[in-house]
């Protein structure tokens, strides 16, 4: 039986609950749900990137490549997105980012499946992505 691994990468804060920022199990590695925190600094609580829906978006995305990475994947091992926005009315400015995003990343394989999804989350925060990636 495969041993399961927690998974936080150095940018990362320690979670504010009992939860992993990744988790990986022979060649699964699911992301946790990550918003758009500044890279860890001590003694500092967690920072917004910024108040822009472009901000927060590329932060988010910085943040769950780090926790793929840690885990020894990348974007292209990933299966599925998931999204979750705060306003429906952001849906066209996140794809637009998104897709820049993506096509700058210059992925060899075909893109990940994605769901979005519109929640409440923690004031200030607009976007949260998470991902399920195998490896190999």
């Amino acid at each position: 039986m495969t041993d399961k691994t927690a998974l936080t990468p150095k940018t990362h804060t320690t979670p504010p609950a009992k939860f992993s920022h990744g988790v990986k199990k022979g060649n699964i590695l699911q992301v946790a749900g990550q918003v758009g925190f500044l890279p860890a600094e001590e003694g500092k609580p967690p920072t917004p990137a910024g108040p822009t829906l472009r901000e927060q978006t590329l932060q988010t995305l910085a943040n769950v490549k780090a926790v793929l990475e840690e885990g020894g994947s990348g974007w292209d091992d990933a299966m599925m997105i998931r999204v979750y926005l705060t306003d429906v009315a952001h849906f066209a400015e996140f794809n637009e980012i998104y897709n820049a995003y993506f096509e700058e990343q210059g992925l060899t394989r075909p893109p990940a499946a994605r769901t979005t999804v519109y929640v409440g989350l923690p004031a200030g925060l607009l976007v949260e992505i998470d991902a399920l990636a195998v490896l190999g």
